[in-house]
């Protein structure tokens, strides 16, 4: 009977424990939302420069829920961004991006929401496991690099003299490389399978589409493989000679 009682005491313990956390809960999000803008955008910045993100968005989303046309409206909408980013929400953040360029398609920072919109997707097709180990994995989808390949563009071209732009160029760069090392590896598979056509027609795509990355090299090669296997002498010939001029130390050159 008196093991009963505990646990009654217990329970009715632990009832009210909860109903006072749910009420200190609610308590602030009840002081949050009586908040003015600024004090809510004050606080917002309080929690970034603290590090503490998540908390970050969750205020900066109140504000743009509840003063979505106030003088801070740009300026919370560009930190929401940095906010979800930050804090790893890849889908809220790339939703963000898009509803600033696409309500404020001249504004002055608009060329800062493109930037991330490319560094977001360029980060997502990235792996850290892979890159701890050094594992290549060439082949996985490069459809994320496209579309960050895409984001920097449009911010080269239309924003030249902007801040981001030469990082861009430089993202824009790797981004190729990562593109034509997916030819590449989609060329070695049809080798294996002794498709030689489709693994001559993946070479020379790197050729005409990147011809500015170290994958030049390998894909002569694959062309001049498949090439011969397939009894095409002449374009075999061509390709050696385009790989003697570029690249004169490659096995490939002797190639019978």
């Amino acid at each position: 009977m008196k093991r009963k009682n505990v646990l009654s005491a217990i329970a009715i313990i632990a009832v009210m424990s909860l109903s006072a956390c749910t009420s200190v809960e609610d308590e602030q999000r009840e002081l949050v939302a009586n908040q003015g803008a600024q004090a809510l955008y004050n606080q917002a910045k309080e929690n970034l420069e603290n590090g503490n993100f998540s908390a970050a968005a969750q205020v900066l989303s109140t504000i743009d829920s509840k003063f979505p046309f106030g003088p801070l409206s740009h300026q919370v909408q560009l930190d929401l961004i940095y906010a979800y980013y930050k804090s790893g929400n890849v889908d809220q953040t790339l939703a963000t991006i898009d509803r600033f360029i696409r309500l404020n398609p001249n504004h002055v920072d608009v060329e800062y929401a493109l930037y991330m919109r490319g560094v977001v997707n360029m980060e997502q097709d990235s792996n850290l496991f892979q890159e701890l180990f050094q594992v290549d994995r060439s082949d996985r989808d490069p459809s994320k690099s496209k579309e960050a390949f895409e984001d920097f563009r449009r911010l080269v071209e239309n924003h030249p003299d902007s801040k981001y732009a030469t990082d861009a160029k430089q993202r824009m760069l790797h981004i190729k490389d990562r593109l034509a090392k997916y030819e590449i590896a989609v060329a070695r598979f049809y080798m294996r399978r002794e498709a030689w056509v489709a693994a001559a027609n993946r070479g020379r795509y790197v050729l005409e589409h990147f011809p500015d990355t170290p994958q030049v090299q390998p894909a002569l090669e694959i062309m001049i493989a498949s090439y011969d296997n397939l009894g095409l002498d002449d374009l075999k010939g061509n390709a050696i000679k385009t790989l003697r001029i570029n690249y004169p130390d490659s096995e490939f050159i002797d190639y019978q």
